[in-house]
């Protein structure tokens, strides 16, 4: 039996593991980076071993730091979590042959389904439906395309192409981020079906020669063909679950797989199907597994790595209804590029669990208040689960609990989030993997336009009465009276897209709003607003009256940053000095980096001419390749970073002179 475990990943999956192997009396060991020696999978783990670096390729992917570590310590088993090595075959191997109990697939099978496409042939030959696939793009007469790493997942490598002029740079753009991802640039291109649904088996093999479908996952709303929502079970026609289910285990069959698995399918609209990939590993969405079946799949890894039998000999039927989410830190305003810096408050309200198979509520996170989210590895901060007895309950439970959470510091998808479980197509299960192309209204912040004056005056009374606590001298007089009534109180505050806003307002003697007003004012109602009359002002609490609605405000302030949690959303705003510093100029046409990270490609030179939308350089931060376009047409002036180079949040990386237009 396994004694002492060792995870080979970090954040949220370590933390999984080491939660059933607790409940099991199975000893853990962490390994941790630099910039992770003080995340809390690290702290939960009874032994940990530092990885000199940050970088995953100097760190977690570097088998012989892993294996060194499992001698160091005792272990007598590995865990891979669902990160590269999870599906490197060459990890499988050097495992077992250190001696170690492997908890994964055998390394053949590994292998087998790393290259997608000997997967697709393999089989093609077990009776797996399959879409067509190209290695040569002259052979294409049928677009769209998508172009795939066949070495890859999560979405990495991937690209849509409708266009056949567009097929070389994107095939371009797919290697260089497959070779940054996955260390092999291998691509190919299959026939894209639109208004398809992502849909996935869980399988589970183990040594006795029993290979099960554990039901299946709908994750067909993705971003970046990364997903963000899945639900167990899916919505199917007829007839559909029980050949995908059997589709899938021929899959499983074909390679003799042991352990846990998904294999992963392309739904069309006719309810045709065909196979996508198979991820040789436990995957990201495997809690509304949990959910539905009530089985620890981590437990049965376990077990099965151990030569135990699986304790279930048929598919289990699905109880009610699991949906997760993916909450990620990324900013909205930005374009939802991968966001960076620190939690200051990370809560959500009404979890009854995590890390394990839970009813009702269950958080999976990597982060807690109080963590860094730095530019090294993947934006994922957690997954957010709901379960109930129905789909729609299970979506209404998920999306309130998500619109509640107070999470400050770093910018998320939270919003996002919420619009798409409470979007009317969602609730009748239309959906599909070009969902959020083809609802842009659930890009809208949850907090209306309108409602952010009457946040930022919240802000304004809260600091007031923060900073009267901090000030006990003259304790008598209320917060933000002034004895010369004729000069109101004055701050301004900028939200996270820039945009500044002024707040102005007078409390009487008796502490009550006497009036107030914003710049930009607020927007005109027909019949006009009533008057917003205050109830009561703490430094975290403020309880206003808006038209007759007592509203509730929850203030958190961090620094200069005040965090605003109302009855319709969320806002965040720093507050401005009276008297700012005088900013160092920038040269007209600078661009500037938006994140941290690294510079991987410059494809233009100081001197050329470019035209609006022309790619400037190539940013890699997070896993995920941005491109630098030409704001304007112009020349470019300045290339300040070079290849390779690391820049920081606001660097200049290029800038472009624009073109005067003709007089």
């Amino acid at each position: 039996m396994i004694r002492k475990l060792l995870v080979a990943n970090r954040g949220e999956i370590a933390r999984r593991v080491f939660a059933t192997c607790r409940a099991l009396g199975v000893a853990t060991v962490a390994v941790h980076s630099d910039a992770d020696a003080d995340a809390p999978y690290v702290a939960e783990a009874d032994e940990a071993v530092r990885l000199p670096g940050n970088t995953p390729v100097e760190t977690y992917l570097r088998i012989g730091s892993i294996l060194d570590a499992a001698r160091r310590t005792g272990a007598d088993a590995v865990h891979p979590g669902y990160g590269f090595l999870a599906e490197h075959a060459g990890f499988a191997a050097a495992v077992t042959d250190a001696g170690l109990t492997w908890v994964g697939p055998p390394a053949g099978a590994i292998a087998a389904m790393g290259d997608k496409l000997a997967a697709k042939e393999l089989l093609a030959g077990a009776g797996v439906p399959m879409l067509p696939t190209w290695t040569d793009g002259d052979e294409i007469t049928d677009f769209p395309v998508l172009v795939k790493a066949s070495a890859g997942g999560g979405g990495r490598g991937m690209r849509i192409v409708r266009d056949p002029a567009d097929l070389a740079a994107a095939v371009d753009s797919a290697r260089r981020e497959a070779a940054a991802a996955f260390r092999d640039d291998t691509v190919f291109i299959e026939r894209y079906v639109e208004r398809g649904r992502h849909v996935e088996v869980q399988i589970f093999g183990d040594t006795h020669g029993t290979v099960l479908a554990l039901g299946e996952r709908d994750c067909s709303i993705q971003r970046r063909h990364q997903k963000i929502v899945e639900e167990a079970p899916a919505v199917l026609p007829d007839g559909v679950r029980e050949r995908l289910h059997a589709a899938a285990v021929a899959a499983g069959r074909a390679v003799d797989y042991v352990g846990a698995g998904t294999v992963e399918f392309l739904l069309a609209p006719g309810g045709e199907f065909f196979f996508l990939e198979m991820n040789t590993r436990l995957q990201v969405e495997h809690p509304v597994t949990e959910a539905v079946t009530g089985l620890d799949l981590v437990r049965l890894q376990l077990l099965v790595a151990e030569g135990g039998a699986l304790p279930v000999a048929t598919t289990p039927p699905a109880d009610g209804h699991a949906i997760e989410v993916r909450l990620c830190a990324e900013d909205p305003a930005q374009g939802f590029r991968p966001a960076t810096g620190m939690l200051h408050r990370f809560a959500v309200p009404g979890v009854v669990g995590g890390f394990a198979p839970t009813r009702g509520l269950r958080l999976d996170s990597g982060v807690c208040t109080g963590s860094t989210v730095g530019v090294h590895y993947d934006s994922m901060l957690a997954k957010l689960v709901a379960w109930a007895p129905t789909r729609a309950e299970a979506a209404r439970a998920l999306a309130g609990a998500l619109a509640r959470a107070e999470l400050h510091g770093v910018a998320t998808n939270r919003d996002l989030l919420v619009r798409v479980l409470r979007s009317a197509e969602f609730g009748s299960a239309q959906v599909d993997t070009g969902f959020l192309d083809a609802h842009a209204e659930v890009f809208a912040p949850l907090l209306p336009t309108d409602q952010l004056p009457v946040a930022a005056l919240a802000a304004a009374l809260a600091c007031a009465a923060a900073r009267r606590d901090d000030a006990p001298v003259l304790a008598g007089l209320p917060s933000g009276w002034r004895n010369v009534p004729a000069f109101p109180q004055v701050v301004r505050y900028a939200d996270r897209t820039g945009d500044e806003i002024e707040v102005r307002y007078r409390l009487d003697r008796s502490g009550g709003l006497a009036d107030w007003s914003t710049d930009p004012p607020m927007p005109p109602t027909d019949p006009p607003a009533s008057p917003v009359t205050l109830v009561t002002a703490a430094a975290d609490r403020v309880l206003l009256d808006v038209a007759g609605v007592r509203r509730v405000f929850r203030v958190h302030r961090a620094g200069s940053v005040v965090f605003v949690d109302g009855p319709d959303g969320a806002a965040e705003l720093t507050e401005l000095p009276r008297f700012p510093l005088p900013r160092v100029a920038l040269a007209v046409g600078s661009l500037l980096a938006p994140l941290p990270g690294t510079v991987t490609r410059v494809h233009v030179g100081v001197g050329q001419r470019v035209a609006a939308g022309d790619l400037l350089l190539t940013l890699e931060a997070m896993k995920l390749e941005h491109p630098v376009l030409a704001p304007t047409d112009g020349v470019v002036a300045d290339l300040p970073v070079p290849t390779g180079g690391q820049v920081e949040t606001g660097a200049v990386l290029a800038v472009v002179n624009p073109e005067e237009a003709p007089r």
